[in-house]
């Protein structure tokens, strides 16, 4: 076996990517536990990092260690703080995280770091990387090729596929191909050219990178079934929601007889940002084509157009955070921020 001199081991060093990995928990760092699987510190991923560490070099720190169901918006904030706290000096950064609830903090990370100079990429994994079978693996690679690929912005990577955080869906609960590009291109694939990127699909810089974490809870994800009650709405405002995200049927239709418009009224009439989206993942809403959307954008509610609902409620909820009145949400949501929305030309 060859023997590298110093020099050349510096000179190997030299050429390699430095990657962060902030590991947050996550089926991929799971083991079974007394009443299931059970996420546990970075030390369990350590086999599969140093297998990646004859390409990059990696540095480790554990964030937090929680299911993604146990991941709140106050986690979304420790995780941006801790990316802006951290880049300096890393070519890029991975954040392992649980599939379950990963398309909100991506969504909700690429608000707080705009401009971010160095990708991000959130990965993670549908079984875990202690079973043999693990998609584990072959995602945290597809996100270390990323996060080295020098494309700035917030991604996620699943599957051998690259997205936008705020463009990215959970769509199934065990397959492997988990995740998807909802009304948007995928930023990336891997394919036997290696990491193939769509120069369409990657956000562009406006500005200098900066942290805006401030949040507002108080934004509620209404999904619009039939016979729902208006009093929902005037329910939501007595328990003091600001913002309301209402799935709507189809290009955004909401029952408008029986009072059905006077709830949704009396919300905007009382200072809250009500957005409207569609229940219909592959589409755009478009409150312009019925008679009942027209009725709506009479009363101020605002278009969802073309965003996830993930993105439609994170970006609602920073856009309160940041201190923006009703008007000023109103222009934000007719505004690309990093490609959360089809802008119309």
């Amino acid at each position: 076996m060859y023997n590298y001199t110093k020099q050349e081991k510096k000179i190997f060093m030299a050429d390699k990517k430095h990657i962060l990995l902030l590991t947050t928990g996550g089926t991929i760092a799971s083991l079974p536990g007394d009443a299931g699987l059970e996420p546990r510190q970075a030390g369990v991923m350590e086999r599969e990092i140093q297998q990646l560490r004859t390409h990059y070099e990696i540095t480790v720190e554990d964030v937090m260690c929680l299911d993604s169901s146990n991941i709140l918006p106050r986690q979304w904030q420790q995780i941006a703080r801790y990316i802006f706290s951290k880049y300096a000096g890393y070519d890029g950064i991975v954040v392992s995280h649980g599939t379950d609830t990963m398309a909100y903090t991506a969504s909700a990370v690429t608000f707080m770091l705009p401009n971010f100079p160095i990708p991000v990429v959130f990965t993670g994994s549908q079984l875990p990387l202690a079973n043999v079978l693990s998609d584990g693996p072959d995602n945290l690679r597809t996100a270390f090729a990323m996060a080295a690929s020098g494309a700035a912005g917030v991604f996620l990577a699943f599957d051998r596929r690259i997205m936008r955080g705020c463009r990215a869906v959970k769509v199934r609960a065990s397959d492997f191909s988990a995740f998807e590009s909802v009304n948007a291109r995928y930023a990336g694939m891997i394919s036997s050219r290696g990491l193939v990127l769509d120069p369409r699909a990657l956000p562009v810089q406006t500005g200098s990178p900066c942290l805006k974490e401030s949040l507002s809870e108080d934004v509620f994800l209404l999904k619009l079934t039939p016979g729902l009650s208006p009093n929902i709405f005037s329910a939501l405002v007595q328990m003091g929601y600001k913002g309301i995200v209402v799935e709507a049927f189809g290009l955004g239709g909401v029952n408008i007889l029986e009072g059905g418009l006077d709830g949704i009224a009396q919300a905007v009439q009382a200072g809250v940002s009500v957005v409207v989206t569609t229940q219909c993942l592959y589409d755009s809403s478009d409150l312009r084509v019925y008679q009942v959307g027209n009725k709506l954008l009479e009363l101020g509610v605002i278009q969802g157009r073309d965003m996830t609902s993930e993105a439609a409620m994170t970006k609602l909820m920073w856009a309160l955070g940041q201190g923006m009145d009703p008007g000023q949400i109103a222009t934000l949501f007719t505004q690309s921020l990093a490609g959360e929305i089809t802008v119309e030309e």
